[in-house]
């Protein structure tokens, strides 16, 4: 366990668009810790990066992990690099903040959660949204048993992007992304519904590419779900809904219903009671720019982390936790694959 009452050192790698509220969120975390370095191995993202933030960059990934001060290592570079980076941060025993997905696949998802456990070092996933207050507030409700038994979770998310998004090298492939809208844009929305629902024991349904894109994998997505108390419920994603609306969840329960759309949850409870949840987050990024976003449920993903390591615990979102939202998104593909209903 790293001693508290120093601040920790990390590293960056990856200087994509990604890194943009993650240099934010560390600007704001500066009393508790220090950026020893960011790198890309494009040198006029290096140079944009250092030029925007004033935070120091260097010419190697190694620059990083050789490092024996920097504590963890933040990785923002495209999924199908996630595992062998992993693995040059466990052999380093440097914790890892991982930018969601874990990787291109269930099988190297698992491998990257397998080689953080083997190492024992912490590995945290940026899935922000699960910091969103009303969603927190919401999931306590829920298993208090405010809500009563679930008989129907259900969640709808329309998002934009033009054609261009997808003409980027590697944008929306297998190679480098692994998937198309449930791996890139959907796995935020699964993510809250399995932390308010669990996680579907069944699936089937549909994933294909509609005709608003050329691109190899999928941007429209209907799925029937089933959970293991008997509960059903819906999945429809897209990035072909222009121009682009806020992600909706919806709970029906024997006493009451949950509606979260956007930043906003109502509660209406059959007791007569109403509760109203609003987020200051701007949860935005449903058009056609991805980051319009705030970057405050960043910063929390980052503090939990930093909390997690000084305190020697499991970050919120681990690797474990972020594998539910794989394993739900696997079994969509494959029953769209087969026809068939599949086991989750």
């Amino acid at each position: 366990m790293v001693a508290p009452t120093r601040k920790l050192r990390t590293g960056i790698i990856g200087l994509g668009m990604a890194s943009a509220p993650h240099a934010l969120s560390l600007l704001d975390l500066k009393d508790k810790v220090d950026i020893a370095g960011a790198f890309s191995p494009t040198e006029t993202r290096r140079t944009a990066f250092a030029q925007r933030y004033g935070l120091p960059v260097v010419d190697s990934a190694d620059a990083i992990f050789d490092d024996p001060s920097i504590d963890y290592v933040v990785i923002l570079t495209p999924p199908s690099t996630h595992l062998e980076l992993v693995k040059r941060a466990a052999k380093a025993g440097k914790q890892v903040l991982l930018e969601k997905p874990l990787e291109i696949s269930l099988t190297r998802s698992r491998q990257v959660v397998e080689t953080a456990e083997r190492a024992a070092i912490k590995l945290g996933v940026v899935l922000q949204r699960r910091f969103c207050p009303a969603i927190a507030e919401t999931a306590r409700l829920i298993a208090e048993g405010k809500l009563g038994e679930i008989v129907s979770a259900s969640m709808r998310l329309g998002n934009w992007r033009p054609q261009s998004y997808y003409d980027e090298p590697g944008r929306g492939t297998l190679a480098r992304d692994g998937g198309g809208v449930l791996l890139t844009q959907a796995i935020h929305t699964i993510d809250q519904l399995i932390v308010l629902a669990g996680l579907p024991t069944q699936v089937t349904g549909f994933a294909v590419t509609s005709p608003v894109h050329s691109m190899e994998t999928e941007d429209v997505v209907h799925a029937a779900l089933r959970f293991s108390n008997g509960a059903l419920g819906a999945l429809s994603a897209t990035t072909a809904a222009y121009p682009g609306f806020p992600d909706v969840i919806e709970i029906l329960g024997t006493l009451g219903t949950v509606r979260v759309e956007g930043d906003r949850c109502i509660i209406n409870l059959t007791d007569g009671r109403n509760i109203e949840l609003q987020d200051d987050s701007t949860n935005g990024g449903s058009g056609a720019d991805p980051m319009a976003f705030s970057h405050v449920n960043h910063r929390a993903v980052h503090e939990d982390f930093l909390n997690a390591i000084t305190t020697d615990r499991q970050p919120l979102v681990s690797g474990v936790e972020a594998l539910k939202a794989h394993r739900l998104i696997d079994a969509i593909l494959r029953a769209s694959t087969s026809g068939k209903v599949v086991r989750v």
